[in-house]
């Protein structure tokens, strides 16, 4: 299922006059009895709301004030995400003569005609407030509390993604809630501003457009919103007639041909659009050439492979990003393996609609079609990036699901032929100009279409480009060195180079290693004094990561340098050990 959880609006969506009638509330139930989260977005005060409200324990999160406070029904918790305006702004307010303020946890609000009182105080007092408008309600609110960040705080909670949300409302402050949902919805009695915005407006009004929109959404997974949300679609690059995008809920795609460094520049130029947009991906990297991938943490190594289980524990949380690292997996155990692994993470999918995207690197070591090591997998529907030399050394079933091919390197029109020949489909018209590709062109082809097309492909921000090995011992002196020096201050352990970082690294205490970790001193060394932007911002994700145990923390920081430093172009591979 694509959406995983419905948040709504309170007054003018799901109530009308105030309040819920029973047949939405019997929606909202067969609703949770599917087993998608529910979340109430409102600007109403808390302490007002749960008096209207008959049963607020069917819902996972209450996002009360306009994003100003989290409400857990169950546990009646309450979770603050800003302080409120200061007493002395109210009092100026009814020093002025605005009556009628209501004085939430974080919210103060007023009526329409006073917001222009509400500026002039705002500026005379030098506050950094903002001013929402809610159908003649004037509310005012710490700068940057919305409806949006109310519910990207809730569903961090609820290790959700806001791509597998359908968001729902009527008025002005409904804007930021559709824009941060997969897909937003606007009911018929919506405001036209928000109509114009929404991916979809029901047919009904209030809680019978709400109803409409469950419906939907438990018969279909709300397939009639598909086709209106191209402002998802992430680009490839452009063609002579103009861009060229895919759908990253509908696309399964392969990039092949031989030349690797142009397969690895789309691919990687992909996966970097895909994390801009807040795509969750897992990478499978048999061959360990993935370690500068933006913001992942880097599982296994060149000993052992990434623990299923801690691969999952990551997942779990949306923002997280993983490589696996497989160098530690033999070549003719890796199809197992992975059949295993996806497997596992099919499962999560189906629970959270999670990970996103799954990225076969060396497609053909993963999932051969060789009979005698081939491990038989279901590829999945949607969200499959597969990277490979050779597409007929690939297993005919993920071959038939794939729907997106590049292709780039000499003789594009052999390997479209042999994609064509192995996925037993007929190839498409020959392409003009493609068997001889220039560097940064690639041959395009929507699976199934009637012709295929040349394009320029956008390339990734950065060009990974491995250090050397000699970078390793490169004496930085002793102003430049790491000093592990602990909380107190009672060590003096200079790490002149990296290697002798990683030596000190194994053997400090926890506490001076999680030190220095939780003020991200490691990743500001590799910043300021290695010079090494990309690994810095590698670390720097490890350090962010809090669940991270000490011993885990230290060996995913020698996971990153080690392939940053030591896998060479040879494929010659070793571990750093002490100095000497």
């Amino acid at each position: 299922m694509r959406y995983r959880a419905l948040a709504a609006d309170y007054d003018g969506t799901l109530a009308h006059d105030g309040q819920i009638d029973e047949d939405t509330w019997t929606s909202l139930r067969r609703l949770r009895a599917a087993g998608l989260a529910l979340i109430m977005v409102t600007g109403r005060e808390l302490d007002e709301l749960l008096a209207l409200l008959r049963y607020p324990e069917l819902f996972d999160r209450i996002v009360a004030e306009n994003g100003g406070l989290l409400y857990e029904p169950r546990t009646r918790e309450i979770r603050m995400t800003s302080g409120r305006p200061p007493d002395d702004f109210v009092k100026a307010l009814r020093r002025r003569g605005v009556e009628r303020i209501a004085v939430g946890r974080t919210i103060v609000a007023t009526w329409e005609p006073h917001e222009e009182t509400v500026l002039q105080v705002i500026r005379e007092l030098g506050l950094e407030l903002q001013v929402i408008f809610n159908k003649g309600a004037v509310m005012v609110l710490p700068s940057g509390i919305n409806k949006a960040t109310g519910l990207a705080a809730a569903l961090l909670e609820l290790g959700l993604s806001r791509h597998n949300v359908v968001g729902v409302g009527d008025a002005e402050n409904d804007h930021a809630l559709l824009g941060h949902c997969e897909c937003g919805v606007a009911v018929a009695n919506a405001l036209a501003s928000l109509k114009h915005r929404a991916d979809l407006v029901t047919e009904g009004h209030h809680g019978a457009g709400v109803r409409e929109l469950i419906a939907h959404l438990l018969t279909d997974d709300l397939a009639i919103a598909a086709p209106k949300l191209s402002r998802h679609h992430v680009r490839i690059g452009t063609a002579d007639d103009g861009e060229v995008a895919f759908d990253p809920y509908a696309a399964n795609i392969m990039v092949c041909g031989t030349s690797a460094r142009e397969t690895a520049t789309v691919s990687t130029g992909i996966l970097e659009r895909l994390a801009a947009g807040g795509y969750q991906f897992a990478v499978f990297d048999p061959e360990g050439q993935r370690a500068a991938v933006e913001c992942a943490i880097i599982l296994g190594d060149t000993t052992q492979p990434p623990l299923i289980s801690e691969t999952v524990d990551l997942l779990l949380h949306p923002a997280e990003n993983i490589v696996a690292d497989l160098l530690g997996v033999s070549l003719e155990h890796r199809p197992a393996y992975f059949a295993h692994v996806l497997t596992v993470l099919s499962g999560l999918q189906a629970s959270t609609g999670r990970p996103h995207w799954l990225v076969i690197d060396h497609a053909d070591h993963l999932i051969p079609a060789s009979a005698s090591t081939a491990a038989e997998i279901a590829p999945p529907a949607r969200g499959m990036l597969c990277v490979t030399a050779h597409p007929r050394r690939v297993q005919a079933a993920v071959l038939s699901a794939i729907n997106t091919l590049i292709i780039v390197g000499d003789h594009a029109e052999v390997t479209l032929a042999e994609f064509c020949e192995a996925a037993h489909i007929a190839p498409p018209p020959p392409v003009a100009g493609s068997s001889a590709l220039s560097p940064g062109q690639a041959l395009y082809w929507c699976v199934g279409s009637p012709r295929a097309v040349l394009v320029r492909p956008e390339p990734p921000r950065t060009e990974c480009k491995r250090p050397s090995r000699k970078s390793l011992d490169v004496n930085l002196g002793r102003q430049r060195a790491f000093s592990f020096r602990g909380p107190d201050g009672k060590l003096d352990l200079a790490a002149p180079n990296v290697q002798m970082f990683l030596y000190l690294g194994d053997g400090v205490d926890d506490d001076t290693w999680e030190f220095h970790l939780r003020n991200g001193d490691y990743s500001r060394w590799f910043r300021t004094e290695v010079e090494d932007a990309d690994l810095a911002q590698a670390i720097e994700c490890i350090e962010r990561n809090e669940r991270l145990s000490p011993d885990r923390s230290r060996a995913a920081i020698r996971t990153a340098v080690e392939r940053r430093y030591l896998v060479g172009d040879e494929g010659d591979r070793e571990r750093i050990n002490a100095p000497g």
